[in-house]
């Protein structure tokens, strides 16, 4: 690609290396897996280490009770890498409501799924990693065990996770939480030393024994008399029958590129109908109302789709293939409009991810996303393990005639989508936006960034963003062009300008020069962002 440069202010440069790049939200956990590299590792146990260090890093947005999914690149092809975790079997819809709830709850053992983020590393690890599961998780075990300084997007998260927590989390089984996340009473501040030697202690474990301990050893033998002490539905078949599915990615071409995906469970498919929407549509310019009009119109109608059908794959009554096909394409692309059309479903929702990508000079690169869900999940905290528990669960749905309805050993929709981009049979590099439903619509907006309008990675993630919340309402950043929000008010949109970034994702991407093979690579201005190459 012949990428423009600084068409956006940016405190930050795209940066550009030759032997090997990781992308990630934290400058330690980008630093850890360019250690690995260094150490004789691949961009497979870059991404590994990384993931893992940033469970301790970045604890409000992830941790080792969550998931994970991963698109690796690997001698010329790509593959897809499900560590979504499903419902216990012996929960239902009934003994949810059983309980008094009418909709799935945040907090608690009820909307706590399988982690998968162990197995995701372990999977890793056997299928494609030169080093030892124990050597790449050494710099998390260190960072977990010696502690680390507290960076400043990180001490605001933790802060409002805190409030939050304090608030919700009533009753004994959430203590574990406070003891290690608050263990002064409060949230660690801006520039504080924070570590948990639980966690050391879990990670060296899931390390020496290559993730067993954590599905079918120690640790989950605490997992589950946790679960039995406090009424949760988690057993000990649960963590024992589990393991990471490797599956095949999903893509469409767009403009000669090919954007990858992974398919259902996970929600990357909605980017891809947007995207098949627009390709036959003609862009002149970036800034143009038409632009961002039609991007916020067929990313609704994406939703619309993907919120009804999206669900495990074992149980979608309609196919990728169909979501994904010319006719539905097309279908979509005759809704638009001038005026902007009000969708039947809204795309509101929590979020607590972070996202990675990594290469290495063997032509290897990785797409990986892990998540707790909301925040620090579902308050649940391992006692002296530092094993947070996601709250997945809480988006499924329980009305039985729903395609995402809660049922026993059953995957939920899945928020959290690592992206990809090849060329002809090369590939191009990883991209990443995390941030619930937000995800799909950062997605569109950098790959439309760098196909259509030719900005490097750095730019592509600068530039100012939308977010489709609900309705007709869309959410625009303070540095959006203004006299096009006016223009896109005149067409039906209600326009709300918010100060407040934190809704609007946050990104990695790494390129691959097709030519000489030199990287160029971007990270998030609207967090602690790092990118260490050399």
């Amino acid at each position: 690609m012949d990428y423009l440069y600084h068409p956006y202010p940016s405190q930050r440069m795209t940066v550009f290396a030759k032997r090997g790049m990781v992308a990630t939200s934290q400058p330690i956990a980008a630093q850890a897996g360019l250690d690995i590299l260094k150490k004789g590792g691949n961009a497979i146990d870059a991404a590994i280490a990384t993931a893992a260090c940033l469970t301790v890093v970045e604890p409000t947005s992830n941790g080792i009770g969550g998931d994970a999914f991963a698109l690796v690149w690997n001698k010329g092809e790509l593959h897809g890498l499900n560590a979504s975790g499903p419902a216990p079997k012996k929960i239902s819809i009934d003994a949810v409501k059983e309980k008094g709830y009418r909709t799935m709850p945040d907090y608690g053992w009820l909307p706590v799924t399988v982690p998968g983020a162990p197995s995701a590393w372990a999977n890793l690890s056997n299928q494609f990693g030169k080093l030892s599961l124990k050597e790449v998780l050494e710099p998390a075990i260190y960072y977990a065990e010696n502690g680390y300084p507290i960076s400043p997007v990180l001490g605001q998260y933790w802060q409002i996770a805190y409030n939050k927590y304090k608030k919700n989390l009533i009753g004994p089984e959430f203590k574990p939480w406070f003891d290690t996340f608050a263990p002064n009473g409060r949230a660690p501040k801006i520039g504080e030393m924070w570590g948990s030697i639980g966690h050391a202690e879990t990670l060296r474990s899931i390390a020496e024994t290559n993730g067993e301990s954590f599905y079918r050893g120690e640790l989950a033998q605490k997992i589950i008399s946790f679960s039995n002490s406090n009424g949760g539905f988690l057993s000990e078949e649960d963590l024992g029958e589990y393991h990471a599915e490797w599956v095949k990615p999903i893509s469409i071409n767009y403009r000669g590129y090919d954007v990858w995906e992974m398919p259902p469970n996970g929600q990357g498919i909605v980017t891809l109908m947007a995207l098949n929407t627009l390709k036959d549509f003609s862009f002149a310019e970036k800034e143009s109302v038409d632009t961002y009009h039609k991007q916020i119109e067929a990313m609704k109608l994406a939703f619309s789709e993907g919120k009804k059908y999206i669900t495990d794959s074992n149980h979608m009554t309609t196919t990728v293939k169909q979501l994904l096909s010319e006719e539905y394409g097309d279908q979509h692309a005759k809704l638009i409009s001038n005026r902007a059309l009000v969708p039947e479903l809204e795309a509101t929702g929590k979020g607590g991810t972070v996202y990675l990508a990594t290469a290495d000079d063997q032509g290897n690169m990785v797409s990986f996303i892990q998540s707790n869900y909301s925040g620090f999940g579902s308050g649940l905290v391992v006692p002296g393990t530092g094993i947070a528990l996601q709250n997945r669960g809480s988006d499924f749905s329980l009305d039985q005639s729903h395609e995402n309805s809660l049922q026993p050993g059953k995957r939920t929709y899945h928020t959290i989508i690592p992206g990809f981009i090849t060329k002809g049979n090369e590939a191009i590099g990883p991209f990443g936006v995390m941030g619930a439903y937000m995800q799909p619509q950062g997605h569109l907006q950098v790959v439309m960034n760098m196909i259509d309008f030719n900005l490097n990675p750095q730019s592509a993630l600068d530039a100012p963003r939308w977010r489709w919340v609900e309705g007709k309402r869309i959410k625009v950043e303070h540095n959006f062009p203004h006299h096009i929000a006016k223009q896109l008010a005149s067409r039906g949109h209600q326009i709300e300008m918010t100060l407040d970034q934190g809704g609007f994702g946050r990104g990695q991407i790494i390129c691959r020069d097709l030519q000489t093979g030199v990287l160029s690579g971007g990270t998030e201005s609207r967090t602690d962002g790092a990118i260490s190459a050399y």
